[in-house]
């Protein structure tokens, strides 16, 4: 990772509009988790629930795209990538620092509020708090890995990924049976089934499966990114 691109990235990307909803959103999830303990509803099937539906099923993709396009689009989108394209720096490493601040960003606005919506609810019981954090951590990892590449690909990475996040995500592979396979949050909530023990939790796709889909899906995003970069084009390029 090259720390000089990583603090550019930081820089902008947390000092642009972005960084609202960055923080919108996981209080968003912290403020129904309260709301629920208060009003007496904190117990494993609301907490599940919650993790499913909003932490995972929304939060995450929403985060993702965030994170993920904002690290790369907005320079290309104004030209200000010019001056990064201009120095000896691998574009490979471009890549993969971009990621790696996507990543981390997605750690910190996802992994963590999720783990402290869960425990507001139902405290360690049964692994979910736990459970769901480290599920909501590595389906993130690949988000912000695919979000990167269509950040990179083409200019209309918000729009395709929103389509993408609410649409095959959130509605086709929640509901359909042979999408479930092809949901990187459904692979996210395989991960945390390993951790979770209540009963109101089961993944429907097998660990076998979602190990290897989340780990090729992320570095071939990575590395296709790298390689659109080598080729990218200011003028142009869609």
């Amino acid at each position: 990772m090259n720390t000089v691109v990583a603090g550019i990235t930081y820089r902008a990307l947390l000092g642009r509009r972005r960084v609202v909803l960055l923080l919108l959103l996981p209080l968003a999830l912290i403020a129904l988790a309260l709301m629920f303990s208060f009003f007496g509803g904190g117990d494993q099937r609301t907490a599940v629930l919650l993790m499913q539906n909003f932490a995972i099923g929304t939060l995450l993709p929403l985060l993702g795209l965030i994170a993920g396009t904002g690290v790369i689009a907005p320079e290309i989108d104004d030209g200000t990538i010019i001056h990064l394209m201009s120095k000896p720096i691998s574009r490979p490493l471009v890549a993969w620092t971009k990621f790696a601040v996507a990543a981390s960003l997605v750690a910190v606005f996802a992994a963590v509020p999720t783990y402290l919506a869960a425990w507001i609810l139902v405290g360690n019981e049964d692994g979910i708090a736990a459970g769901f954090a480290l599920g909501t951590l590595v389906a993130g990892i690949a988000y912000a890995a695919v979000f990167l590449l269509l950040g990179v690909v083409t200019r209309h990475a918000v729009t395709i990924g929103i389509i993408y996040a609410l649409v095959w995500e959130s509605l086709v592979g929640s509901l359909v049976p042979g999408a479930k396979r092809f949901s990187i949050q459904q692979w996210g909530q395989t991960v945390a089934d390993q951790v979770v023990t209540s009963p109101f939790f089961e993944a429907e796709v097998t660990l076998a499966f979602a190990v290897p889909a989340l780990v090729v899906v992320t570095v071939a995003a990575v590395f296709w990114a790298g390689r659109r970069l080598r080729v990218f084009s200011l003028t142009g390029d869609e």
